[in-house]
């Protein structure tokens, strides 16, 4: 595991913390990202928890990051606050050598410490198991319209925080873009345009 120094991220990294996510998404999942565009959006926005998102840096170099954002899960008589994330991104050079594990063990150490009891969010089913997270209907949460998948996951930060807990799951506006929408995606790519020029490419196993 490489020595980083992990800490919060600061309006100067911007930049720098976005050019990070665009190559660590691009044509990963369809040609192209929107992750960079997410990181603008979220820092602007008023449900990004900026006291938990987090750079990863070696040298003074950004290398990978994690974004924190208030979500809500609604029960039959209450809304419970709660935490996702997302983009957690890492330059592709310095990929698998334990910098993701790095930021978000740190930041979910400074979660729990704050008193956040749990995190939900829509990921990769085969990495995210590894730091405790489960499928979310082990804890009796659904989507908004019911639904539970192997991506839609979550994790006590504080042990029976969820205990007795049925309810939906609300995650923020800006993770629920629509790629398919061609006025969104005429705005990502405007927005990109402030960025290193990177070829879009149709690969296998894309899903978006």
């Amino acid at each position: 595991m490489i020595n980083t120094v992990i800490r919060n991220i600061k309006n100067e990294d911007l930049y720098e913390v976005k050019c990070v996510a665009k190559k660590a998404f691009w044509n990963l999942n369809m040609p192209g990202c929107d992750e960079h565009y997410t990181v603008h959006s979220l820092w602007n926005s008023d449900v990004c928890v900026k006291e938990l998102s987090m750079l990863a840096e070696i040298e003074d170099k950004i290398i990978g990051a994690i974004l924190y954002a208030k979500a809500k899960i609604k029960t039959p008589d209450a809304e419970l606050d709660t935490l996702s994330f997302g983009p957690l991104c890492v330059d592709p050079g310095f990929q698998k050598k334990g910098i993701g594990k790095q930021l978000l063990n740190k930041s979910m150490e400074k979660a729990r410490a704050l008193g956040y009891g749990s995190i939900f969010i829509c990921g990769v089913p085969t990495y995210y198991p590894k730091y405790g997270f489960k499928t979310a209907d082990k804890f009796g949460i659904t989507m908004p319209d019911g639904t539970n998948f192997d991506a839609f996951m979550g994790i006590e930060l504080i042990k029976g925080s969820l205990f007795g807990i049925t309810g939906k799951f609300y995650e923020p506006d800006v993770y629920c873009a629509d790629v398919h929408n061609e006025k969104y995606m005429t705005e990502v790519d405007k927005f990109d345009k402030a960025f290193p020029y990177m070829e879009k490419k149709v690969l296998p196993n894309q899903w978006r």
